[in-house]
Parts: structure tokens; sequence; C-alpha cells
């Protein structure tokens, strides 16, 4: 019997590196794959010239095959457009968990099936566990680079169908076993930053070449005009710098109104919620957890877990919460095992 055919997501970074190197490691039929995403200029993220050459590298060093998909018009539908239209509607949305949800996991598994692949691999911070039909996420070995809350869109389908094999490793660990191999990789740094926004332009530059901006007012709680802004793409819910008043004291964005142009500011008290209600849920097992059921509620993807309960597609906190940014994901979790989740809603 043939050993399984495993086609490996790299980045160009250490953790998918790795991830190749143990697979090959246990045996498995690997072929490394890098996705062209971005057809822009890109020195960040995991979109650039050199990350191509890097897991081009690394694949040889590895003895597997390597090559390169290109995805851009894609990418560019799916998560670049709807990334610059969200924030022209006044959300705040995520990305990279865009691009695991059509690309990763969902362009790339389709063309990993079309090419009889038993398995796609990443170099994700997570674990899978359980067996066909009863599959679990949870956590990975390393709390502080954990990633399982951007993949809280995946379910048994997929889970059936995906290695995750840095997920049992620290990132100490990947990278004393990127090093005892000699990978090009071992000691690059984490790419942290939108992959399709260079670092010689900010957000509000690059939506600024997508939408057309909407100048408007920024008001108080009470409906009062307290100051003028070129656009509500340059704010989001919660932040509490770069609103361009001076009111002597700290101002929080407490709402980005598209239609009107206009950004509502207060004070942190004035963020806090009792719930929010969730568009787009997805459960890893396929249904969602008792209405009653305490769980762990993350809304960004290093964020403190708190308390809560999901009634219907309202999460509910234990306590008072800052407002979640519309756009954002919500995962929920029981202990370390991430159940689902869903996008906050206006």
């Amino acid at each position: 019997m043939s050993e399984p055919r495993v086609l490996v997501a790299m980045s160009g970074g250490v953790d998918s590196s790795v991830a190749a190197a143990l697979l090959v490691e246990r045996g498995y039929d690997v072929t490394g794959v890098t996705l062209k995403l971005w057809g822009g200029e890109s020195d960040s993220g995991c979109c650039s010239v050199g990350d191509v050459e890097d897991a081009r590298r690394v694949a040889a060093q590895l003895d597997v095959p390597h090559y390169v998909f290109n995805f851009v018009d894609e990418f560019d539908a799916k998560v670049v457009g709807p990334y610059a239209d969200a924030y022209a509607s006044g959300r705040t949305p995520n990305p990279c968990v865009e691009c695991n949800r059509s690309m990763k996991f969902g362009r790339l598994l389709d063309r990993a099936d079309a090419l009889g692949f038993d398995a796609v691999a990443t170099g994700h911070h997570a674990r899978r566990r359980g067996t066909e039909g009863a599959y679990r996420l949870v956590r990975g070995a390393d709390g502080a680079k954990d990633q399982s809350y951007v993949l809280y869109m995946l379910g048994q389908g997929e889970l059936a169908r995906v290695l995750l094999p840095v997920g049992e490793l620290t990132k100490a660990d990947v990278r004393a076993h990127a090093a005892r191999l000699g990978l090009r990789t071992a000691a690059k740094p984490e790419s942290m930053d939108v992959c399709f926004i260079s670092r010689s332009e900010d957000r509000e530059d690059f939506l600024a070449s997508r939408v057309a901006a909407r100048p408007g007012a920024l008001v108080d709680t009470a409906g009062r005009v307290v100051g003028h802004h070129d656009g509500v793409a340059r704010f989001t819910v919660g932040q509490r710098r770069g609103l361009g008043v001076a009111t002597g004291e700290r101002r929080y964005v407490l709402d980005v109104d598209a239609a009107t142009a206009t950004v509502t500011i207060g004070d942190r008290v004035d963020l806090l919620r009792d719930d929010v209600r969730l568009d787009r849920l997805s459960f890893v097992a396929g249904a969602p957890p008792p209405a009653n059921q305490e769980l762990f509620v993350q809304v960004r993807a290093h964020g403190v877990p708190v308390t809560g309960t999901l009634d219907g597609t309202v999460v509910r906190f234990a306590d008072p919460h800052p407002r979640v940014a519309p756009g954002q994901v919500v995962a929920l979790y029981d202990g370390d095992t991430l159940l689902g989740g869903g996008i906050a809603a206006a």
C-alpha cells in the first residue's frame, strides 16, 4: 500500500517548513506548494517573492517536489475586495480568517482533491483530535502561538483531510527542529502583517486606492458634533488612537455608521455590552453546544477568553464586555477545544 499523499502549504515560514519536514520523517509522500495570492507589491505577510523562494529552497532541502499555485484572481475576489468593502461599510474584517476559509481550506483543498492527494497540511499551531466523523479541533501546544481562532470555520469534512503537524510543538521546538535540519527558515522572523499591504503604506493608504473616501462628522453620545474626519474606513469600533479630536479625556470609537459617514465616540464604559449577535455561524461538530453550556468566548486572535453562553445566534457574556467590532470573529471554546464561532454582526 502506498504512503498517503500530502500536499503541504508552504508559505516560506518556519512553521510550514517544519510541518513538511515532520511529514517527510513520518513517511508521507509529501509535495510542497506555495500559493501565489497577491498580484501587487508585497514585502510582508506570506506573499513576497522572497517567501516563495524560501519555500522552494526548503522543499529542495527536504527532497520533495514544490509547485506554485496561482490563485491571485480568487484571492482578490474573496479576500482583498471584501476587506476593502467591509471597511467602507463600517465593519472591521479579518482577512487571515477569510484567506483560510476560501483559499487554504477552500480552493487548495479542492485542488488537492482534483490532483489525487489524500490530505492537505499547514503550519498552523492547532491540534486535530478524535476520529473520522468525530474530529475535534484543540488549541496548539504553545498557548502563546495558538492559531485555532482563525480556524473556527473548519468542519468535519475539512478536518478529515487536514493535517496540522506543528500543533503539538512549541514555537521554540519548531525553530529547534528547523535548526537541526539546517533549514534556511529556522531563524526567519514571523510574518505579522496583512500580506497585501506593504510596509511602505498603511491601511488607510491601501484603502484609499480601493474605495472612495466619505468625509463625515465625529459625534458624542448625545449626537453633538465634536470633530470631522476624512473617511469612515480609518475607524474601527473600540479604537482609541488617531481619532483626530482633543477632548482632554480618553475617547473610544463606539459606532461607525457608513450610511451617514458618522463616527460616534465616547467613554470606555459606553462600549460595554451584554451580548453580541453572530452571523455565519459554524461548528466543528456540525451542531451548536447546548444553550446553557458555559463557554469560553474569544474575540481576538490572541485575546483573553471570557465566559459566556450561546443562545441561538447571540453570545451572552457573563460580565459586560467591550463591544465587538462588526466583522470580527467570535470563537467559542469548551476548555481548549474549539467548538466553532461566527462573525460579529452590526
